[in-house]
């Protein structure tokens, strides 16, 4: 079969067995008319437990083990594993199969707040990596190689790098060589792959994580590619950690009723790049990509950088299916940037202080592309004369601040005793939650953190231009969780 678990699914829905089991809408038989019109009938007779016709998801042998391989296969790893719980479950997995508590991990300090919460989760250290900051986009980049080289010989005893490949925005560091002096001083590359999915199957993409060396690498099979959102794949290679570690992580972490569809919607996203051609797909999206970035840098007021932009550390290539279009020229933040396109009806991926950010996908052709160049045209057109007060000044003085100083580890401050303090009192004090700006979901405060005046001025001027709140129990920041004296 070519697509093992969704055929089997399919064959299994169509027996007319009496399912005298969960779930209890029966197949559809007692689904709300909404839930029907959204699922559909044959959605819904999908919609099974698993049996013994469709494998064992914790301990597979049948059509998911078949899948699994098939998609091993077309990454280049030796092990594949398909994740129900988003790549948030499989980051969490990564870090619990490869680490052990008191481990010390040199993590990026633009990592996803699902890394922090792995962290919580498995007690590791973390030894926290300055990216490289591109000062004209205002926003972080790779971590270089001798950031990470310097990391290294100052923390031997790390077990790990766990860096992100690519960023967010599209960005890759020098992986292949980091991966090679990782392995040169005992060390595992672990990587948040959530927006490289589709980097295996085009030549013109950067190299997937899997071929530049990393172990394991966790992977948004719904961010780029045809699966269904919360759907991911945890990729292994080496054999640095033990399968049967990663398959024991995931019994833990993952749930014990995953949902057939999601499954079948990985096992399909797979096929479709195989039979269907990657070139089809991504090369032609790809030249559209190119075209598009070229014909936006014709507008006055914007700019999207490309890969001529790449070259310096931290900054080897570009994925240019990520389009980030720069505003400042029209006197705009990033922010209501995005509110403009919005009431054009163009809804972009994120937008922080400078930018907005557009993933183009093999779904997106020349009409969908068309689309966005019109919004972007006309927002240049109709808004520049109005937009000089709406906070691109302060947009531009939003510098990153420095890296923080660690008091305690995520873990021991997640359960420590805490209290809500003024941020006028914050100062000094040690940070007891995550505070991010979602997206990119990239911790400005993480559990551990010493909080600095340069931090809190960050927040609140990223408060006052528009960016959305995550994880604070404050969302006005006006106060912070911090853990309690004495």
């Amino acid at each position: 079969m070519s697509a093992p678990i969704a055929e089997s699914l399919l064959r299994y829905a169509g027996l007319g067995v009496a399912p005298y089991h969960t779930p209890g809408h029966k197949g559809g038989r007692g689904a709300h008319p909404l839930l029907r019109r959204l699922l559909t009938d044959e959605g819904l007779r999908a919609d099974v437990s698993l049996s013994a016709e469709l494998d064992d998801f914790h301990a597979p042998t049948g059509c998911i083990r078949a899948a699994e391989e098939l998609a091993a296969r077309a990454y280049g790893a030796d092990e594949a594993y398909f994740m129900v719980n988003g790549t948030t479950g499989a980051v969490h997995t990564m870090l619990m199969a490869a680490a052990a508590p008191g481990d010390t991990i040199l993590v990026p300090r633009n990592a996803h707040r699902s890394i922090v919460g792995a962290m919580i989760l498995t007690g590791v250290r973390p030894v926290w990596l300055a990216p490289e900051i591109d000062t004209r986009l205002g926003i972080a980049m790779g971590v270089s190689y001798t950031t990470v080289e310097r990391a290294v010989r100052e923390h031997p005893e790390a077990r790990a790098a766990l860096l992100i490949h690519p960023t967010y925005y599209g960005v890759t560091s020098e992986l292949s060589a980091i991966a090679a002096h990782l392995h040169a001083h005992g060390m595992l590359l672990l990587t948040d792959s959530a927006h490289g999915a589709h980097f295996a199957f085009a030549e013109e993409l950067p190299p997937s994580a899997m071929a530049a060396g990393a172990d394991l690498s966790a992977e948004s099979t719904h961010k780029m590619l045809g699966s269904l959102t919360q759907t991911s794949m945890l990729l292994a290679r080496g054999g640095r950690v033990p399968p049967a570690r990663i398959r024991a992580a995931s019994g833990v972490l993952q749930t014990t009723s995953p949902n057939e569809i999601f499954l079948a919607a990985l096992d399909l996203a797979r096929e479709q790049m195989e039979q269907e051609g990657a070139e089809e797909h991504l090369g032609a999206l790809i030249r559209r990509a190119d075209d598009l970035r070229q014909r936006i840098n014709d507008i006055p007021g914007l700019w999207a950088f490309g890969a001529e932009h790449m070259g310096a550390p931290g900054m080897e290539a570009l994925d240019r299916t990520k389009l980030t279009v720069q505003v400042m020229g029209l006197g705009m933040t990033g922010f209501a940037a995005e509110e403009e396109l919005r009431r054009q009806g163009i809804a972009c991926e994120l937008a922080d202080a400078r930018n907005v950010l557009f993933l183009l996908s093999y779904a997106d052709g020349a009409q969908e592309t068309e689309r966005l160049y019109a919004a972007l045209h006309t927002m240049a057109e109709t808004c520049a004369p109005l937009c000089t007060s709406r906070g691109a000044g302060e947009a531009a003085l939003c510098a990153l601040p420095p890296l923080p100083e660690t008091a305690l580890t995520p873990r021991e401050a997640y359960f420590a005793r805490t209290e809500h303090v003024s941020v006028t009192h914050a100062v000094g004090r040690t940070a007891a939650e995550t505070i991010v700006f979602y997206p990119p979901g990239i911790p400005v405060l993480a559990p551990g953190d010493v909080i600095d005046a340069e931090t809190l001025r960050y927040l609140q001027m990223m408060r006052a231009i528009g960016a959305r709140v995550v994880g604070a129990a404050d969302a006005t920041l006006d106060t912070v969780t911090v853990i309690a004296k004495g």
